[in-house]
């Protein structure tokens, strides 16, 4: 069994997050600028085993696209190519920032360090990826 790997998809950067190889727990791993993705994932999968690739779908709260799918579809579609071996899937995105951000407040972090956004993007990876695992596990 290998990890998953989950991305929150920026326009400037991109927070990543990685189970477990038993794909148990979430873990942010770590922000990465977005034109070097493609590389830091080629590095990443010499050195791990990879069973699987989320990427964070931005909807609008009426489910509709949200208009930055432009600029993820792509990468998407190039990552499934590059990698016809690993399944690479949509999981839901709303309201991750939004819950990594009362995340930082519930875990007591200084309003200076809650203006990080590397940390926002990699909390809401970890969140993709966790509620990926969750509902996983409930079906």
């Amino acid at each position: 069994m290998g990890r998953i790997l989950a991305i929150d998809y920026g326009k400037k950067k991109c927070g990543i997050a990685v189970t477990d190889p038993l794909q148990i727990i979430a873990n942010g791993l770590t922000t990465v600028v977005t034109k070097d993705l493609a590389s830091f994932i080629d590095e990443y999968l010499k050195k791990e085993t990879v069973e699987k690739i989320i990427i964070g779908h931005p909807l609008q709260n009426s489910g509709e696209e949200s208009e930055s799918l432009k600029f993820i579809k792509p990468f998407f579609k190039q990552i499934s190519n590059k990698y016809p071996h690993l399944n690479v899937e949509w999981v839901d995105e709303r309201f991750t920032s939004k819950l990594a951000f009362q995340t930082m407040i519930d875990g007591g972090l200084k309003k200076m360090d809650r203006r990080n956004k590397e940390l926002i993007d990699k909390i809401s990876a970890t969140i993709i990826l966790q509620s990926y695992l969750e509902q996983k596990k409930n079906h």
